[in-house]
């Protein structure tokens, strides 16, 4: 028998099921550990920056906008207000629009 005939056939996903795949909202985030200590401020700003532009896209991502052209600032700021997180600034918008683009 062949080995492809044994391997179980994964299970749908978004984008390969028949009807859509419900997502449990509001998800449990990981636990946070402390950022490493002696780093410039720049630093930790542009960390947090681009945890919330993640947070965001794959948020904009589970709610059916795949483009960066269909991310306008206001839609982006009504994902964050969905999700919990404080409105993002103009330079955030911008990260999670590139995020979108360089993820495929």
């Amino acid at each position: 028998m062949p080995a492809a005939a044994l391997k179980p056939k994964p299970l749908p996903t978004q984008s390969t099921a028949k009807r859509p795949v419900l997502l449990d909202l509001p998800y449990a985030p990981l636990e946070k550990r402390p950022l490493p200590p002696g780093r410039p401020r720049e630093w930790y700003v542009t960390h947090n920056r681009r945890l919330k532009a993640m947070r965001l896209a794959i948020a904009l991502l589970d709610s059916g906008i795949y483009m960066p052209n269909q991310a306008r600032n206001e839609t982006i700021r009504d994902t964050a207000e969905l999700i919990g997180v404080h409105p993002p600034s103009d330079t955030t918008c911008h990260m999670v629009r590139a995020f979108m683009r360089y993820s495929r």
